[in-house]
């Protein structure tokens, strides 16, 4: 065997690696299931009961006590952005600590490391697809009749966020291991991460309050593009919100040019997560 064939054991492919080990990727993540709902009563139920009462919460103190629940369809925009930020949320926020809770792993024996983030992220997409599906229902009951280009948009948000808190959390997963304050700064971004997007209110009162040079920095924030563009695609099809006198207000340009910047930025945090995480990923079973 020549020496080129050879590779050293703490370098890897990135995430071309783990493409390759597919079966252990799936392993994994069955792992990660059945650990996070051993000894649970309600088991995969938990991926329910938590938006519900977020919600709820929001709903009340939001749409009932300061009555913005008189824009047409409260629940469907609500809903929408709420399940995109919780998924956002799990997936950056587990990618975070998975190199460190699987710490025994990383020193026993050589796997590509970006195995753990990438897992994490397949669990919470996991949980997101019941509350996807308890939206798609809800939309339909509204009236919901989508065009091509918007439920294009829904994909293409999704793919941004799967990049965004991918990449993200593999930044911060190799920064974790090295510095364990990185899981409160991590915490810190997630809580501000529901107020950052049009989630709970409309994007235009950031424009009109805070003028047009803030909004424009705003709208960079793919995490805000893609709450957008689930707006577009399951709130503003519904029945009440198309016979509304003003319609959806929604930004200018939000397919034709947020999408791609969207993806773009997204895309650009991914090749920097990836690139921080295989520096250091050498040092990993040493600092654990």
């Amino acid at each position: 065997m020549s020496s080129e064939s050879l590779a050293a054991p703490d370098k890897s492919g990135g995430l071309l690696d783990v493409l390759r080990r597919r079966d252990l990727l799936r392993l994994i993540v069955r792992k990660e299931l059945k650990v996070r709902y051993r000894s649970s009563v309600l088991g995969l139920l938990w991926s329910y009961v938590r938006p519900g009462v977020q919600f709820l919460v929001f709903y009340f103190a939001l749409g009932v006590f300061l009555g913005l629940n008189k824009q047409p369809n409260f629940v469907i925009y609500m809903f929408s952005g709420i399940i995109l930020v919780n998924f956002f949320s799990e997936a950056f926020g587990q990618a975070t600590r998975s190199v460190v809770a699987n710490g025994a792993l990383v020193k026993k024996i050589y796997l590509p490391r970006e195995l753990f983030p990438v897992a994490s992220v397949w669990v919470a997409i996991v949980h997101f697809l019941p509350q996807f599906l308890i939206l798609l229902a809800a939309c339909f009951f509204f009236g919901w009749t989508p065009g091509f280009g918007q439920l294009m948009g829904a994909v293409g948000a999704f793919v941004m966020v799967t990049m965004l808190s991918l990449g993200l959390g593999l930044l911060f997963a190799a920064a974790n291991v090295l510095f364990r304050d990185s899981e409160n700064i991590v915490d810190l971004m997630l809580m501000m991460a529901t107020w950052l997007s049009p989630v709970l209110y409309a994007w235009y009162l950031v424009r009109d309050t805070l003028g047009e040079t803030f909004y424009f920095f705003y709208q960079l924030n793919p995490m805000t593009i893609a709450v957008e563009l689930f707006h577009a695609a399951f709130w503003s099809p519904t029945a009440a919100v198309r016979n509304a006198p003003e319609g959806a207000r929604l930004p200018d340009n939000l397919l034709s040019l947020w999408l791609p910047v969207g993806l773009v930025i997204s895309l650009l945090i991914l090749m920097l997560g990836q690139s921080v995480f295989r520096r250091l990923e050498g040092r990993f079973a040493q600092e654990l």
